[in-house]
């Protein structure tokens, strides 16, 4: 048995009932993206039923699609990467990871200082992108680490490439991470490395981000025991704190990703494929480009046909998202949206309305029946529902 958990960063299909308590009434990123663009080319994920889970300019509703579909609403409080990874795992959070929308405290980022040796600035909320842009300069003349969050549960750092190497920049992230517990137990510190000038600063790929250890057992957890591999493609194993990944495989981009996954389908195997592809997050979502995203749904549509052709006759595929992020609302944040669930393989019944699930733990409890683990507390499979 093997299964591949793909995870389509930020592709949500909706908003969620209580989507206006976190600012996003009004959100579907996936319909706007389409609206944007006057239509999207998905042809695999139409073929799969992706245009029966909602009405998307484009996609046509087959009225006989070849896999299964549905869509999952989050139970967790939040609308990051992490609550949304541990969710799909079987894990739901019942307290939401703390934000700041005013900045961290000064004690806590002066302590950290002394300990890493280097000053720190901004301590803001915004875009990233616009950061670095401001105050790029301003940390290549001082040396100060730029600190930087947002809506999310989030603490990054920025700093430039040539003036904090890497492998400091990333020190300095772990000591932020161990200091950064109990009632400042963010969801993430991700180290946000860029190059380029004045009024040319650009990220660069070697983002890395530092999770908090997940604070209850997983289907990963139970797969390891089992002796099932679980191979985190992209930022899995940053995303659970290593733990129940048996083999990390980082990826700077989507096609990157994309291509490991055409590879692992190639060839047998058994376990668990757990996937993230982030650039519709971090390159389209969050910098408010629709056209890219929609570029970026269509580049994955195609190279998803290699994973499909060749899934074996105890495989299959479960394609899903995180949360949303709405590239064409005001906003540069995640939106709390429903995510889309699509399931195909060799053994997966054609036409299969899966209706809408309580909560993306259900993709853990479907899995964990599949391998036969004991399934998490959260969750209900919906195995019985897809497999011939």
């Amino acid at each position: 048995m093997r299964a591949f958990l793909i995870i389509l960063d930020g592709v949500g299909v909706g908003a969620l009932p209580d989507a206006a308590d976190y600012g996003d009434a009004g959100a579907n990123t996936l319909l706007h993206v389409a609206e944007a663009v006057g239509g999207l080319r998905l042809p695999r994920l139409e073929r799969l039923g992706l245009g029966r889970i909602l009405d998307l300019p484009g996609v046509r509703p087959l009225a006989d699609p070849r896999g299964a579909w549905g869509r999952m609403a989050e139970r967790s409080k939040g609308k990051d990467s992490t609550t949304g990874h541990w969710e799909l795992a079987g894990l739901v959070l019942d307290r939401a990871f703390p934000t700041y929308p005013d900045g961290f405290p000064t004690d806590l980022l002066d302590r950290w200082s002394r300990q890493t040796g280097r000053g720190w600035m901004a301590n803001v909320v915004g875009s990233g992108t616009d950061v670095i842009m401001r105050l790029g300069e301003e940390h290549q003349r001082s040396g100060r680490l730029i600190v930087y969050t947002s809506a999310d549960s989030v603490f990054q750092v920025a700093a430039h490439e040539e003036t904090v190497p890497l492998a400091e920049l990333h020190e300095a992230c772990r000591v932020a991470r161990a200091l950064l517990a109990g009632e400042h137990a963010v969801g993430r510190v991700i180290a946000r490395p860029f190059l380029g000038g004045p009024g040319s600063y650009r990220r660069t790929p070697n983002r890395r981000d530092f999770s908090l250890e997940p604070g209850g057992e997983m289907l990963l957890d139970r797969l390891v025991a089992r002796g099932e591999p679980v191979v985190g493609v992209g930022k899995i194993d940053d995303l659970f704190a290593g733990r129940g990944v048996s083999e990390a495989l980082h990826v700077k981009s989507n096609a990157e990703g994309e291509e490991i996954l055409a590879a692992l389908a190639r060839r047998p195997g058994h376990g668990l494929v757990f996937a993230n592809l982030v650039d519709f997050d971090q390159q389209y979502g969050h910098r408010s480009d629709p056209v890219g995203f929609a570029r970026a749904l269509e580049e994955f549509d195609e190279r998803f046909e290699e994973v499909l052709a060749h899934l074996r006759s105890d495989e299959m595929c479960l394609i899903t998202a995180d949360h949303g992020n709405d590239p064409t609302d005001v906003s540069t944040d995640h939106s709390r949206e429903y995510v889309p669930l699509v399931v195909a393989g060799p053994r997966v019944r054609s036409g299969v309305d899966l209706g809408t699930r309580e909560t993306f733990a259900d993709v853990a409890a479907t899995l964990a029946e599949a391998f036969g683990v004991t399934p998490p507390e959260a969750g209900r499979s919906f195995l019985k529902e897809v497999r011939s």
